[in-house]
């Protein structure tokens, strides 16, 4: 811990205690000149700065937090700690004394979240301050030992040129999402979990008329349009008697009455399609969120289960599918480098079947190199896009 012994640490710990304080970084350097008082000014601030990230910050964990470019740091025990950087898991060298100084932090976190988290309740999903969400499980259930995953929001907001500088974004797409976002199509971004659908749709959400009003429903705010009229709703989780929760169903509903131009949900998981289906099929156009799939064609069906696990209809599903959703864009990962990346553009229509699939409209290439496909000339007439693109 930058040369910090446990001594000194526990030894600031109980002074803090004692003196019924809150553990601030002034209150730390305070009782750590307390108790080495031979330390000079630049040695204090120094190494209180190393005991606020153990009492009050996240430990080792603090240098990763603000690296700028890492999304994920991933804790599995003390000895293993992970971090993606956007270019692929890659393990760094940073490891805990044991177990219990993963625990401690876990918890430590959790409290400041206002969870809970021990034996009796051995796993904790929440949102820390500054939009970080933490999930961590102890053992026995992670039987290797304690594991924390934290989920970094993003630093700043991509513009579609930054993810074509980038490489997620081929240059022959641009013009394809600047014409759904214009005509007002109702769309998801879809992709596995890191594979960047929260920046892909912020970036597409910069792109729409100043004048509009975009009502953005999320579980934390991740979002960052660039946008001058942006409200944005976020879930509560239930207090420890399990009362005042408040999720993502009901703030659709509420945000339903606010006027949207644009009703925005940051990821579709639930009860909580039934009343964005619905929304989009009553005359709230160019509506939109991201979806875990894993293929542009999974949409369809991953869509139905939500729904059906809703109460309804499998029919009554692919009816609503068909009125209300025009466009898929999926993100994938590359192997090789861990890289994000436009895959394909699909088109969501009715089949002969009567059910709705996604009919491939682009497809791009690892190199960026577009290819037609059979819902090109449909996604033609539904945006101003001309021919010759």
């Amino acid at each position: 811990m930058n040369g910090v012994s446990k001594d000194l640490v526990e030894a600031v710990r109980v002074r803090l205690a004692r003196a019924g304080v809150e553990p601030s970084a002034a209150q730390v350097a305070v009782a750590l000149r307390a108790e080495k008082s031979v330390y000079g000014d630049a040695e204090i601030l120094a190494v209180a700065r190393a005991l606020c990230a153990d009492l009050i910050g996240a430990g080792p964990l603090e240098p990763l937090l603000a690296a700028p470019d890492v999304t994920d740091v991933l804790v599995n025990g003390p000895r293993e700690v992970w971090i993606d950087d956007g270019r692929g898991l890659r393990r760094t060298t940073v490891t805990f004394p044991d177990d219990g100084a993963v625990r401690r932090l876990a918890q430590r976190l959790a409290a400041s979240a206002g969870r809970r988290l021990d034996d009796a309740s051995p796993h904790v999903d929440a949102r820390l301050a500054g939009g970080v969400r933490l999930h961590a499980v102890l053992p026995p259930i992670a039987s290797e030992g304690t594991c924390v995953s934290l989920r970094l929001p993003p630093r700043r907001t991509f513009t579609l040129p930054d993810l074509v500088a980038a490489g997620t974004v081929p240059p022959e797409a641009v013009a394809v999402l600047s014409a759904v976002v214009e005509a007002r199509l109702a769309f998801l971004v879809t992709g596995g979990t890191g594979t960047g659908k929260t920046t892909l749709l912020s970036a597409l959400l910069s792109l729409s008329d100043q004048g509009e009003r975009l009502l953005l429903v999320e579980d934390s705010a991740e979002l960052r349009p660039l946008h001058p009229h942006v409200v944005r709703l976020e879930t509560r989780p239930a207090n420890l008697e399990g009362a005042g929760g408040v999720g993502l169903r009901d703030l659709v509903r509420q945000a339903l009455r606010m006027r949207p131009d644009r009703l925005v949900v940051g990821e579709v998981r639930g009860a909580e399609v039934v009343d964005l289906l619905a929304a989009l099929n009553t005359g709230h156009e160019g509506g939109c969120g991201t979806l875990h799939a894993n293929t542009a064609a999974d949409v369809p069906p991953r869509l139905e289960a939500l729904a059906c696990a809703a109460g309804l209809s499998r029919e009554a599903v692919h009816s609503q599918l068909a009125a209300a959703l025009d466009v898929v864009v999926h993100l994938s990962r590359r192997r090789s480098d861990g890289r994000r990346l436009v895959s394909e553009v699909c088109l969501l229509s009715r089949s002969a079947s009567g059910f709705v699939e996604a009919e491939s409209a682009l497809t791009f290439d690892p190199d960026g190199r577009a290819r037609r496909g059979p819902g090109y000339t449909a996604l033609l007439a539904r945006t101003s896009l001309s021919p010759e693109r």
